[in-house]
C-alpha cells in the first residue's frame, strides 16, 4: 500500500503541468472547506471551484474498474465506502457553493485542461 500516492500521482501532475503552462495559479492538496476533512486535487478558490482526478481502481471507475480476486469482500467494501465518501463530497461543497469537477485518470490531460478552462471561464462570466 506504501507505493499508492494519495497525492501528486501522474495523472494529476499533467493536468497541473498543463494548466500552469496556460497561466492558471492553484492550490495543491487542500481542503477547499476547512472545516470538512476532504481533500481535492486541484483548488481555485476565488472561482470555488474544486477537481478531483479519481483513480480507476480507488474510485470505481465504469470503464476500467475489475474487482479484486483476491479478499474481493474487503475490496468491495472499500471501494464502495470510496464511491460514498466521493458523493458526499461532492454534496457538502455544493451546498457550499462550490462546482465540484470530476475526471478519471485515463482521460486525456489537455481534454481534462480544456474543461477546467471553460468551467473558469464560465463561472467569471456568472460571478459578473
Amino acid at each position: 500500500m506504501r507505493g499508492n500516492r494519495a497525492q501528486g500521482t501522474r495523472p494529476e501532475r499533467r493536468v497541473r503541468s498543463l494548466l500552469h503552462a496556460r497561466g492558471l495559479r492553484y492550490r495543491v492538496s487542500v481542503r477547499p472547506i476547512p472545516s470538512f476533512r476532504r481533500t481535492a486535487d486541484l483548488v481555485f478558490r476565488k472561482a470555488q471551484l474544486a477537481v478531483f482526478v479519481d483513480g480507476c481502481y480507488w474510485h470505481g471507475c465504469p470503464d476500467h474498474y475489475r474487482p479484486a480476486a483476491m479478499n474481493a469482500t474487503f475490496w468491495r467494501t472499500k471501494i464502495g465506502d470510496n464511491k460514498r465518501r466521493d458523493a458526499e463530497t461532492n454534496r457538502v461543497l455544493l451546498e457550499h457553493g462550490w462546482i465540484v469537477f470530476r475526471c478519471w485518470e485515463h482521460e486525456n490531460p489537455t481534454a481534462i485542461a480544456d474543461r477546467i478552462i471553460s468551467i473558469l471561464q464560465s463561472s467569471a462570466k456568472a460571478r459578473l
